[in-house]
């Protein structure tokens, strides 16, 4: 078997199991045992589970980046000094997902992981997507920001991460709400009609009427309600 097969068998295996079962719960000895390879051969290519977990998300976020970057340069250089407008940077980045060169199992796996990368206690994977990764994520962040100059920065935060989930469940679960659609609805969807259709609701979420303020009985949470979020 040659090496490159060898490490494309590893990721291949790797990041379906990830994704079924989450990153804690997949051992290296079920990815080896399903990848018909032998331990030393992860511990050669990879070095480490949290290598091989970094290297799965890799595959996705280096041609995202680049692309990314890439569009990013064409929307600054056709608007000028002119504000971006959201809904133009919310398409930009939708299409680059889409367009992102897609492993054997696309895009359903990486939004799986993705949510499971949020949810789970990976901070080794969330400090290695900000430090190889940050700058694109970085330069989006700051164009929405003059795009929404009415939203404080937390608030700002807090309605990227709902619209962030909003779009991994659709896209982890797209299957299975394909399937309701096409028979209760009798509707055909494909991605790129979701998007279109995700498109109105991300956009009305990020500049929906800010919230009430909260009192200060509200603004006090119980000290084992808290939670820590990690950037």
């Amino acid at each position: 078997m040659a090496q490159t097969d060898t490490v494309t068998r590893i990721l291949d295996t790797a990041e379906v199991l990830f994704a079924e079962r989450g990153f804690a719960e997949t051992s290296l000895r079920n990815i080896t045992g399903k990848a018909k390879v032998n331990l030393a051969a992860v511990n050669y290519h990879f070095g480490s589970k949290k290598a091989l977990i970094q290297a799965v998300f890799a595959r996705y976020l280096d041609p995202f980046s680049e692309r990314f970057h890439a569009a990013i340069d064409a929307l600054e250089a056709e608007y000028g000094e002119r504000v971006i407008p959201l809904e133009v940077l919310l398409e930009a980045m939708a299409r680059t997902v889409l367009e992102v060169p897609a492993e054997r199992h696309s895009l359903k796996v990486f939004m799986r992981l993705l949510g499971l990368a949020y949810s789970q206690a990976q901070g080794h994977l969330r400090r290695y997507i900000q430090e190889e990764y940050g700058t694109v994520f970085t330069r989006f962040v700051a164009l929405v920001r003059k795009a929404t100059p009415e939203l404080p920065d937390a608030e700002r935060f807090w309605r990227l991460h709902f619209v962030l989930g909003t779009v991994i469940f659709t896209f982890s679960g797209l299957e299975a709400l394909r399937d309701i659609a096409e028979k209760d609805y009798g509707e055909h969807v494909s991605v790129r009609d979701l998007v279109r259709r995700m498109r109105p609701v991300v956009v009305s979420a990020m500049t929906a009427p800010l919230p009430e303020p909260m009192t200060a009985q509200h603004a006090e949470a119980p000290v084992d309600a808290k939670v820590s979020v990690g950037t």
